[in-house]
């Protein structure tokens, strides 16, 4: 199959030339990154956060943000909350979750992290971006109250509000202030002490559990399962993904203690059947209450379908607490809308460039099953770049039977492994005859782009992944090619 047949006659293009590949509907997703660059406004927002302490940093305590939310009329009791946790798949699965909520004729807020190209990705009123000047608004609304929890926090010797606490705040004022009908709220990192964890969740979602930031959560998966599940509320109803040995015990035992409803994938539902289409896939779903029989899912990947699914008996849950059946076409309406940037995305073509997210060995796994299927290719030539603090043996251990050709780069920012330390890996792992090193992203891309286009393949693609961060910045960098074209 070349690359035009994973196209049809409704393909689109957005303003820059780059094809955006669409459903049976022939509709185009609505456009989830808002790229352009912030005014000065949402830059001077952004710029206080990042004054705080990083979000790789967490503080392992709730009292913070308890404190500034009551202090402020507690705005995240103002509505309900679907809550959602894991290692991998976290985000695609908040997302599609909250497109078929709204489906449902709800208003929804979205919190995921972290974002790609504008930090307003972060907080989504009604499937959208917060606008630009709701976000500024909300804040300047809410910076006094900030300050006196600092003020309070460092008066008993305290680490005031970090980055991640204070978004969180910003991010639950915002959704009361809608106002919002349900919030889909995707934690931070762990669990029971994240920020996000001040919520009184009506259903606790749980996608893979796998080892990733261990530093923080723990070196087994018990532990960072264990710590995961402390996002249970009394008398919620959990749904899971499926899950290793390990980590399931750790998710029975948490909902025995919260006399919780607990519904796993494989034993409470199910995928039934995957079929590659152009745009995405067609999934035949056994949920809980109900069977949903060929919906289109506009994302790529085996892994896609199992998130839709956890998804779909997520709201089976949220709406009839697992004894009522969705509608099949609010389903497939909300399904049909969902979008998930940067996971297996098309970005690009001549040569083809496909950004994905995965960051991680298990991430990396599902970007390996599902990029042949969704992007057939005899030829992938691989911009790769990874974080510090992660895996990239195992990371690159997962793509080499897959990426024939590696072009080390490295992300932006102070987390980035450096690009000559990454190469050591890669060759370790693949030999020195498949890699390239270009610390400069920029470079690299083009580097790729040449190499596929040298390539003897016509379906030559270009696949970029190791880091969201790096993921965004591709992404806003092909954005502002197709600008000067």
């Amino acid at each position: 199959m070349s690359d035009d047949d994973q196209y049809d006659e409704h393909d689109q293009h957005d303003e820059d030339g780059i094809r955006i590949p669409v459903g049976p509907s022939g509709d185009a997703p609505v456009e989830a990154v808002p790229y352009g660059g912030d005014d000065d406004e949402v830059k001077r927002v952004e710029a206080a956060l990042y004054a705080r302490i990083g979000e790789q940093s967490p503080e392992h305590r709730l009292t913070a943000t308890r404190r500034a939310v009551e202090l402020l009329g507690d705005p995240h009791l103002a509505y309900p909350v679907i809550h959602i946790t894991g290692t991998n798949g976290k985000t695609s699965t908040a997302r599609t979750t909250e497109s078929i909520v709204r489906a449902h004729g709800l208003r929804t807020g979205l919190m995921t992290s972290p974002h790609l190209v504008s930090i307003r990705e972060r907080i989504v009123i009604d499937g959208q971006p917060i606008a630009a000047e709701r976000f500024v608004e909300n804040w300047d609304d809410i910076a006094p109250v900030l300050e006196l929890t600092d003020q309070e926090l460092t008066d008993r010797g305290e680490l005031p509000l970090t980055f991640f606490e204070a978004l969180t705040v910003l991010a639950l004022a915002c959704f009361a202030e809608a106002p919002v009908d349900v919030a889909v709220i995707e934690v931070g990192m762990g669990g029971e002490w994240d920020s996000t964890n001040v919520v009184q969740s009506q259903v606790a979602v749980f996608t893979p559990i796998a080892i990733d930031h261990a530093k923080q959560l723990g070196s087994t998966v018990a532990e960072i399962a264990r710590t995961k599940s402390g996002i249970i509320k009394p008398s919620s109803a959990v749904v899971s993904s499926e899950q290793v040995p390990e980590a399931l015990v750790e998710l029975e035992r948490a909902a025995e203690l919260t006399e919780s409803t607990l519904a796993v994938e494989g034993t409470g539902f199910s995928v039934v059947d995957v079929t590659p289409a152009v745009g995405g896939q067609l999934i035949t779903v056994q949920g809980i209450a109900g069977r949903y029989d060929d919906l289109f899912l506009p994302l790529f990947g085996r892994h896609q379908a199992h998130n839709a699914a956890v998804a779909i008996a997520a709201v089976e849950s949220f709406l009839g607490r697992g004894t009522q059946a969705l509608d099949e076409d609010v389903l497939s309406e909300g399904l049909a809308g969902a979008t998930s940037p940067g996971r297996l995305q098309p970005i690009a073509t001549e040569p083809t460039v496909v950004v994905d997210a995965a960051h991680n060995p298990h991430g990396a796994k599902a970007l390996a099953e599902a990029l042949p299927v969704a992007f057939p290719s005899e030829h992938v030539v691989g911009v790769v770049g990874i974080l510090g603090d992660k895996d990239a043996r195992g990371f690159v251990r997962a793509l080499k039977g897959t990426v024939e050709t590696f072009v080390v780069t490295q992300p932006p920012g102070d987390r980035a492994l450096d690009a000559d330390a990454f190469a050591k890996v890669v060759v370790d792992e693949v030999g020195a005859d498949r890699v390239v090193v270009e610390p400069s992203l920029a470079a690299a891309l083009q580097q790729a782009r040449d190499l596929a286009d040298e390539a003897d393949a016509e379906d030559a693609l270009v696949l970029v992944a190791g880091s969201i961060v790096m993921v965004g910045a591709v992404m806003d960098l092909v954005h502002r090619e197709g600008e000067t074209k």
